[in-house]
């Protein structure tokens, strides 16, 4: 290897300078003339990073123009001069679900773990769901739905899924449906991936990342495996390495996927390969392992593969950029953006709502 890094350094912040852009011109919108996006965070811990995300997330907010209001719960409060009494993280969660000057709510994970964790996420209004996590999200995006009614967005409690929109080739929505909401850091990362030319443009959308091999580290329910389920639907071979196994994502074969009433979507498979073998036939390697003694090995890696960093502590060596044609060593400011973005999507999906009701209600 030669001393000096060969690999191009790119860096979250410029690939956000167009969305940051686009966001400043949607919050001049005569929808928000006379009141601007509010988003409340919502805070039920102790942990400095916790709390450090969220001074970034008012900061970034504050340079687009939303108005960002931080809530503090639980454990957050405690020590707090007149705090009084503390109300739970899901009582929180339902008072801005029925604040109407609320547009969009993101929650502080992890706070109890990954099961009571996901049932808060699916507490969360998904047309005031910032982060995507809500259940209905999620089915979309392990299903590979993404076209929606926004009027199929149910508070809870709800039995009712959205249906699947069929014959879907582009990028824009069909009329009557708009796109279904991604989680955050997931989605973060794939915009990442198309600005550095990972993704091609020239095939058809859903398929932009075939051909890609892409090992994504950590299988986390929020960060790590619905990612590789987002590339798995957008063509790429996924290897989701976890403390205890390999396993493949992939997207359905084609003679299967005629056979069935669905959408295309992934499938997984258990596989027999160590993290050494994932590494040396990867395209892409993504790890988002939440440990500073963790390193991925620079030595393992493919040569002129591209490499992102997800996780707040670096996991990869000094020397990546001797093997890397490309490396991102975090999406933070990638992931603030695309919240932000859904928050004013989920704007614009609520007063699609309003209107159909409206409209339905002068129908009798």
């Amino acid at each position: 290897m030669s001393d000096a890094p060969t690999g191009v350094l790119v860096t979250a912040t410029k690939v956000s300078v167009p969305f940051k852009a686009e966001l400043l011109d949607e919050v001049k919108a005569p929808r928000f003339a006379k009141r601007a996006p509010h988003l409340v965070g919502i805070l039920s811990t102790k942990k400095e990073d916790a709390r450090n995300y969220a001074e970034f997330t008012k900061r970034a907010c504050e340079q687009v123009g939303i108005n960002f209001e931080l809530r503090l719960v639980g454990d957050a409060r405690e020590g707090m001069d007149g705090a009084g009494v503390s109300i739970g993280v899901e009582e929180a969660i339902l008072e801005a679900n029925e604040d109407d000057d609320v547009d969009g709510i993101m929650v502080y994970y992890p706070i109890y773990g990954d099961r009571q964790d996901q049932y808060l996420q699916s507490v969360v209004d998904p047309v005031k769901d910032v982060e995507g996590l809500n259940h209905q999200f999620l089915f979309n995006l392990y299903h590979n739905v993404r076209f929606i009614s926004p009027v199929t967005l149910r508070s809870i409690p709800a039995s009712h899924l959205p249906q699947p929109i069929k014959g879907a080739g582009a990028d824009q929505p069909p009329p009557g449906t708009v796109k279904s909401i991604l989680p955050c850091t997931p989605l973060a990362i794939v915009k990442v991936l198309e600005s550095i030319g990972v993704y091609n443009s020239l095939l058809r959308y859903g398929d932009r990342a075939r051909g890609k091999v892409v090992t994504v580290i950590n299988r986390s329910e929020v960060v790590g495996r619905p990612l590789a389920a987002l590339l798995a639907n957008d063509g790429a071979r996924v290897l989701s390495v976890d403390i205890d196994s390999v396993v493949e994502f992939s997207k359905r074969p084609s003679a299967e996927t005629a056979k069935s009433k669905y959408n295309p979507h992934h499938i997984t498979s258990q596989i027999d390969i160590t993290l050494e073998q994932a590494l040396q036939v990867s395209d892409v390697v993504i790890s988002a392992v939440p440990s500073e003694a963790y390193k991925v090995p620079t030595r393992w890696l493919k040569d002129g593969c591209v490499c992102v960093n997800v996780a707040g502590e670096k996991n990869f060596e000094a020397d990546v950029r001797e093997r890397a044609s490309i490396y991102v060593p975090s999406v933070g400011v990638m992931t603030i953006c695309m919240l932000q973005r859904n928050l004013l999507r989920l704007c614009q999906y609520q007063d699609m709502v309003r209107e159909h009701y409206r409209v339905a209600a002068g129908n009798y």
